[in-house]
């Protein structure tokens, strides 16, 4: 049970975080929210406490490393420990490689990887000095596959998926008891994702189907911070694709293209390049779904 944990949370002013935020403070966990949107995590906040949660709101850009060094110090000046520690907090940019702008690119990679390389570095250190902690790293299918067009998002997720393979050898070789690395690789869910990311395709965002509830990730992230797992992929589609490409590469990667060319970039109509929320944050996409599943 997660009753009296210390849970921080990145990226909890919507999508997964928020979700994961909601659930654990039901099951009393007392949580520490960290986001860019300081308004949106009060708001959270306040909801988890007018239900008898503890909950601390530290506004937080993950991209920052003095800004997560503030939070993790914030989490045990507040609770004195930390036990599970989830990097959600991530973004996207869609797009050919060339158009998207360097430092849209470069902003993506420092959101997603060198953000949950913070994190990890700060959760990790008071996990061994603890002797104990969970820490959980939501990746994506594309930390393992790929598709035309999220070039620096794919990149990203890679290097998470890699981080966390490389710090649980570490743990497992070192037989370092009651530490726990764990990774998330969500396939395509209805959050504000697709409200956030940036957009240089030339035409209106679509979402990947099948487009799964944000529900299921929210209930991995609980279950795992409860009982750790080392990798959990959730979504079906994304289990298919995983065994495709260990089995026949070449075609899952010609089959993964064509639909996303065909979805993205054949479909939509035409639209103007957008940021999105990749520099700064936006007012849009404030809940845990992104509503596009009806």
């Amino acid at each position: 049970m997660l009753k009296e944990k210390v849970v921080v949370i990145t990226g909890a002013s919507s999508g997964f975080g928020k979700g994961a935020a909601q659930e654990c403070g039901r099951q009393g966990a007392r949580l520490v929210l960290a986001a860019r949107r300081a308004d949106l995590l009060e708001e959270l906040a306040t909801e988890c406490r007018s239900e008898g949660v503890e909950a601390l709101a530290c506004p937080t850009d993950v991209s920052r490393r003095e800004e997560v060094e503030r939070l993790a110090q914030a989490a045990i000046d507040r609770f004195g420990r930390i036990d599970v520690w989830v990097n959600d907090a991530g973004v996207g940019a869609l797009g050919p490689f060339e158009r998207i702008p360097i430092e849209i690119h470069e902003q993506v990679i420092a959101t997603n990887l060198m953000g949950t390389i913070y994190g990890s570095y700060c959760a990790y250190r008071q996990f061994l000095a603890q002797k104990s902690g969970v820490l959980i790293n939501i990746a994506s299918e594309l930390g393992y596959g790929s598709v035309p067009y999220y070039s620096s998002y794919t990149a990203a997720k890679h290097g998470v998926t890699g981080l966390s393979d490389s710090l649980r050898q570490e743990v497992k070789q070192n037989k370092i008891e009651g530490v726990h690395i764990c990774t998330i690789m969500p396939t395509a869910h209805d959050t504000p994702f697709f409200d956030h990311a940036a957009n240089y395709t030339g035409h209106e965002i679509t979402a990947p189907k099948p487009l799964h509830d944000p529900q299921n990730v929210v209930d991995a992230i609980v279950r795992v911070a409860q009982d750790p797992e080392d990798k959990e992929v959730v979504g079906a589609d994304g289990k298919v694709k995983l065994a495709l490409s260990n089995v026949l590469p070449k075609v899952a990667e010609k089959i993964g293209a064509k639909q996303m060319h065909k979805t993205q970039m054949e479909k939509p109509p035409a639209a103007n390049d957008s940021k999105g929320a990749v520099p700064a944050p936006m007012h849009e996409g404030r809940e845990v779904s992104g509503g596009r599943r009806g």
